[in-house]
């Protein structure tokens, strides 16, 4: 899930750069500006995407659902084709730096009644992916503590106290939240590559066979459900735009974040899919998969480097869901801070923490939001890895997919009305075939989105949560009119960011 490379001069919708930040204050109505160079960008974004959950849950579920043993050549050709949709996305970041990100670069492209349509779509999906996150860290995390303490609480005490922290850290500078997912972020990452050299290390009978990565592997029945899967494992890579208002140098710093990104979680995920591969060989992935499920990463590890390391690592999985949850704490707080500066939500949702530049109201929103959701599966008694993590995982990734692919359209469309000293490369040869290819994936994500979610063919359940996104995108039409009609200068104002008017103190 996760991925997202000059001169300094002024960008259509940058933040302006004022003393009182250089205070450490941010004016309300204002995010705080040059707190994230390019590494910490990073942070953010492999955090969201999550990389030791993805390889513990996404690639071995990749291998029991689907029989299909291709996974790590997928990855490489579903990092090819983001790395080529980011080139027209991030040129179009050049021009519009905006923690709206889908939000704006639609509306700039498409006109505000798609872009309000894309901004509702995108706070169902990040808040869901945000909230699904807290059934996981609760499972993982409740054996923990019985192994460690003799304990055994139930798995929504454990996820409220991770939302007390990711609540706490949601209001605090984003620099703070940066420098603990850098943390949390290496440890997990170092994690991967240990379990990837041991399984390599240690090879099967087969040896080093390189089947998994041919390009013939795709080719073969269901390959739909493989490439949707691989596709869900990078969802997080588009958020470096989101931090381009709080970036150094956002020009040079988006690019770089979601270029480094792409690569490094392409490259992950192929090597650790594969590897795993080499450790019980090609033929019996599949069957060890379905028997050991989430757990085949750390039978491995358990059976080369021993208890300890694998103790150690599910502790790692747990801080990586929580990271994912910092991160996309904070991508939705943004969200929710660009619709308020805007008058497309309230207008209090447009204001931030003058010490921290933090944007308050957006992020209490989703703490709210994410406090309900524990509560009310504690109460009901639902299923927290099932019936919130893996149907909200799921859910959330389609909307971001169906967001990536509605973005693509708008990059075109941005460019083809003013190529603004762009290169044809980067506003027509790169948009134009990626687009194309998401348009595939779309089609795919949607044909097989009951597999996603582990339900018989034909499920309702796999055609009404998607019909969710299509309700909520005509929704954000209708009020894209009624602020056309009702409040002319509230719809004038739709993605142009800082240019919208300032929001007074005590809006």
């Amino acid at each position: 899930m996760l991925a997202h490379l000059a001169l300094r001069t002024p960008l259509e919708g940058s933040m302006s750069r004022t003393t009182s930040i250089d205070a450490g204050r941010a004016p309300a109505g204002t995010l705080a500006a040059d707190r994230l160079g390019a590494p910490t960008v990073v942070y953010f974004v492999l955090s969201a995407a999550a990389p030791l959950t993805v390889v513990a849950g996404v690639i071995t579920t990749g291998y029991a659902v689907t029989g299909i043993t291709g996974l790590p050549i997928a990855f490489l050709v579903v990092g090819a084709v983001l790395a080529v949709f980011a080139v027209g996305y991030v040129a179009m970041a050049r021009h519009l730096a905006n923690a709206g990100a889908f939000y704006t670069y639609i509306t700039r492209g498409l006109g505000r009644p798609a872009g309000i349509a894309a901004a509702w779509v995108a706070l169902i999906a990040y808040n869901t992916l945000q909230v699904a996150l807290y059934g996981a860290f609760g499972v993982a995390s409740a054996p923990l503590l019985e192994a460690w303490l003799g304990l055994t609480p139930a798995w929504w005490v454990v996820s409220l106290a991770a939302w007390a922290l990711v609540a706490a850290l949601g209001v605090l500078r984003v620099d703070v939240n940066g420098r603990l997912l850098a943390v949390l972020l290496t440890a997990e990452v170092a994690v991967i590559l240990l379990f990837d050299l041991a399984d390599l290390l240690n090879p099967a009978a087969a040896g080093y066979s390189a089947e998994t990565l041919s390009p013939a592997a795709l080719f073969v029945p269901g390959v739909g459900a493989l490439l949707v899967l691989a596709t869900l494992g990078f969802v997080g890579f588009e958020s470096s735009v989101v931090f381009s208002e709080e970036s150094r140098e956002p020009r040079r710093t988006v690019p770089i974040a979601t270029y480094a990104s792409v690569t490094i979680i392409a490259l992950v995920y192929a090597l650790s899919s594969w590897a795993m591969t080499v450790a019980v060989g090609p033929g019996d992935i599949v069957a060890t998969a379905r028997r050991d499920q989430a757990d085949t990463i750390f039978v491995l590890a358990e059976a080369h480097l021993g208890p300890v390391v694998v103790s150690i690592a599910r502790v790692l999985f747990a801080t990586s869901v929580l990271a994912a949850m910092i991160s996309f704490h904070n991508t939705t707080a943004r969200y929710f801070f660009a619709l308020g500066r805007e008058r497309v939500l309230p207008a209090v949702f447009g204001r931030t923490r003058a010490r921290t530049g933090a944007p308050q109201a957006g992020s209490i929103a989703q703490s709210v939001l994410g406090l309900a959701t524990i509560l009310l599966y504690a109460v009901l008694g639902l299923d927290p890895l099932v019936q919130l993590f893996f149907y909200g995982g799921a859910f959330g990734g389609l909307g971001v997919l169906l967001l990536i692919f509605v973005t693509s359209i708008a990059v075109i469309v941005f460019f083809a009305r003013r190529p603004s000293g762009e290169t044809l490369g980067r506003r027509v040869i790169a948009p134009v075939p990626a687009a194309i290819a998401l348009a595939v994936m779309v089609w795919f994500a949607l044909d097989n989105f009951w597999a996603l979610l582990g339900v018989p063919e034909g499920d309702a359940l796999a055609w009404v949560l998607p019909a969710v996104y299509g309700a909520a995108a005509v929704l954000g039409v209708l009020w894209a009119f009624v602020l056309r009609a009702g409040r002319p200068d509230v719809y004038a104002a739709v993605g142009t960011g800082s240019k919208a008017s300032a929001v007074p103190d005590g809006a």
